[in-house]
């Protein structure tokens, strides 16, 4: 009993944090909107954004790690956590310095995870098909879709490169913009 009742009174709160700020979660949602929207009808300047940034977190990650490497150098895996740290940091490099090769790589990366994803999507469906009843179906045509996004990255690749990160990234922002208007305005109407 503790448990639910911890369960509902967290539930509670969060349910209370969200009327009491709700207009912080329209506007979160409205800037994702418009980011989104950015990234679907500018992909390429996106895929270069995001190219350029995931370069800055590995540098800052792999600096990061360097200092904290040599800080614990007596700890054990000193060797194994230098070496990680100094790939961080030359993917960052690269990154920065070279982001349409960049972007060349994340693609092909993007492209494969999907056509995997796709097919453990595929035999997870297909293992429950008896006991989700009508549920395994959806499940079924997310992994279908799932590899006709990977055939569509991989056989056009490397064109796809100039849009297919930005719009990925694009229609996740649209989607998550959207939720949180749609829970804001409904945290308002409630308040």
């Amino acid at each position: 009993m503790t448990f639910s009742n911890d369960t509902e009174r967290l539930q509670a709160a969060v349910e209370d944090n969200i009327q009491k700020h709700w207009k912080a979660y329209l506007i979160e949602g409205i800037l994702l909107l418009i980011l989104g929207f950015g990234a679907i009808l500018l992909p390429l300047l996106a895929s270069l954004t995001i190219a350029i940034l995931l370069g800055w977190m590995f540098l800052i990650s792999g600096v990061a790690g360097l200092v904290f490497s040599f800080w614990a150098r007596k700890a054990p895996g000193f060797w194994w956590s230098l070496i990680s740290a100094i790939l961080a940091v030359v993917a960052g490099v690269v990154l920065i310095t070279q982001p349409v090769q960049g972007i060349l790589t994340l693609t092909i990366v993007i492209g494969v995870y999907f056509l995997a994803e796709g097919v453990a999507t595929i035999m997870y469906a297909l293992q429950h098909r008896g006991r989700l009843s009508e549920r395994w179906g959806w499940m079924l045509a997310a992994g279908v879709l799932d590899i006709l996004v990977a055939f569509i990255i991989i056989s056009g690749w490397p064109g796809t490169a100039a849009w297919a990160i930005g719009l990925l990234v694009g229609i996740n922002l649209v989607f998550g913009g959207t939720s949180l208007i749609a829970m804001a305005l409904a945290a308002r109407n409630k308040a």
